[in-house]
């Protein structure tokens, strides 16, 4: 399996993934699991994956957390972020225990959904407040414990949301690096020395998401707000639609 991540087209997939997994991320505020988890689960399985993804995951949203920590709206992060949290830590701990095919199917359908109704503009009469903001947040974190893919959910949800482009991406990347914080410490307990000795891939897919993300970050002062939600909304679809073809195996 560690011989199969070491030729050099492989690791130049992920390089390239890992930027442009960083660029989506800081325009949208997710993408980084959502991309490199599958690109990496083809050889190594998806709940590895998932482990290895987490690191380069946590210090690309550390980054964008530190160029735009100025635009997070705290209301909406005090809502999110706290059952974001608590659930994406019980979704590591129940990381081994759950078939990721079945919610790769799950997960495909509702960012599907979510990806129509934000396209449609359906989504901007939706309001996600109160015991509503709770429940969304949970879910979005605890599907990020378990499969490494929450930043959709989280999106779809924020979308509904009537904060500007840039507090949305900064929220939506202070909540992702809280959710990380809790749900990294289970991965390295379980799944710590097979992550390790996976360096050489983990280091490129690490520096490509750091270059992705500083270039990104430019990129989100220069598009007007209606087609960022657009934009949004797309990858939104597109990853539900993957997610629901393409679930992944064991």
């Amino acid at each position: 399996m560690l011989a199969q991540t070491q030729g050099g087209l492989f690791r130049l997939l992920v390089t390239l993934g890992a930027m442009l997994a960083g660029g989506i991320a800081s325009i949208a505020g997710f993408g980084i699991g959502s991309i490199l988890t599958p690109l990496l689960a083809i050889q190594i399985g998806t709940k590895l994956a998932v482990a290895v993804v987490s690191i380069p995951h946590f210090i690309g949203t550390a980054v964008r957390f530190v160029l735009i920590r100025e635009h997070v709206e705290k209301r909406v992060l005090l809502s999110f972020g706290i059952a974001s949290a608590g659930a994406g830590l019980a979704g590591a701990l129940l990381h081994a225990r759950f078939d990721n095919s079945v919610l790769g199917y799950i997960l495909g359908a509702l960012l599907v959904f979510a990806g129509i109704m934000g396209i449609t503009g359906l989504s901007k009469r939706l309001r996600f407040e109160g015991v509503a903001a709770w429940i969304a947040g949970a879910l979005s974190g605890a599907f990020g414990g378990l499969v490494g893919n929450q930043g959709g959910i989280r999106s779809a949800a924020m979308l509904g949301v009537r904060i500007s482009r840039k507090s949305f991406v900064a929220t939506a990347t202070a909540i992702a690096l809280i959710v990380d914080v809790a749900r990294i410490p289970v991965y390295a307990a379980t799944q710590g020395k097979q992550v390790l000795g996976l360096w050489p891939v983990l280091s490129l897919m690490i520096l490509g998401v750091v270059v992705g993300t500083l270039t990104g970050e430019r990129l989100l002062r220069r598009i007007p707000e209606p087609l960022f939600r657009r934009v949004v909304s797309a990858m939104v679809l597109a990853l539900g639609v993957s997610m629901f073809l393409f679930p992944g195996k064991e």
